[in-house]
């Protein structure tokens, strides 16, 4: 969750820093918080336990839980989600001129972002993009499905469009999303390895 509201908090802090219009909403952040981060962040509480976890060294007491590569996290996921929804909103303006438009698909790269970080992060010391990681258990394919089908409405039910300020997006706009998803899966599973082979050469 830190990593998602940060992304989130950051874009906001940053374009009102450099004077820009915000590109997503209080009330849409509101939308996105209670449909997808909650969701997708509570499906991790039933996944099963990964192999070898009773064979990690013990936390030292004195040690904070925000600390070291968690701390680093937090601001690399965070600017890839700054990343993804700029790109998303000013790539919607300059195909569409068009502020609603442009804003249903910055929320909607950040809800692929946030779907993708989830299988990013289920597995700590093995590989994500594998057979069983994709497919998951139930309930990540059961939540995975209802936040695909609230998106749906977000961004195509008109009274969801009126109560929001959305508007609906063409294919080009869902296959960005998607790719910006994609992404930030592909650079989270490089720096994981990259971080793991870190710990593992010899001193």
């Amino acid at each position: 969750l830190l990593p998602i509201n940060g992304g989130e908090s950051v874009s906001l802090i940053a374009a009102l820093l450099l004077g820009l219009t915000l590109p997503i909403t209080a009330l849409q952040i509101l939308w996105v918080n209670m449909v997808s981060s909650v969701v997708l962040a509570m499906t991790l509480a039933f996944e099963p336990t990964e192999g070898g976890v009773m064979k990690r060294p013990p936390r030292p007491r004195g040690e904070s839980l925000l600390a070291g590569f968690v701390v680093w996290r937090v601001a690399f996921v965070s600017l890839l989600f700054l990343i993804g929804i700029f790109a998303a909103w000013y790539w919607a303006m300059l195909r569409f001129d068009n502020e609603a438009m442009a804003r249903t698909l910055a929320v909607n790269t950040l809800v692929a972002m946030e779907v993708f970080y989830l299988f990013a992060v289920r597995y700590l010391d093995t590989p994500s993009i594998t057979l069983r990681g994709v497919v998951g258990t139930p309930i990540v394919i059961g939540a995975l499905v209802a936040v695909v089908c609230l998106q749906s409405l977000f961004t195509w039910l008109p009274p969801l469009n009126e109560a929001f300020g959305s508007a609906p997006v063409d294919l080009a706009g869902l296959v960005f999303s998607v790719a910006a998803g994609v992404m930030v899966l592909l650079l989270l599973e490089l720096e994981t390895r990259s971080y793991k082979a870190g710990l593992s050469a010899p001193l």
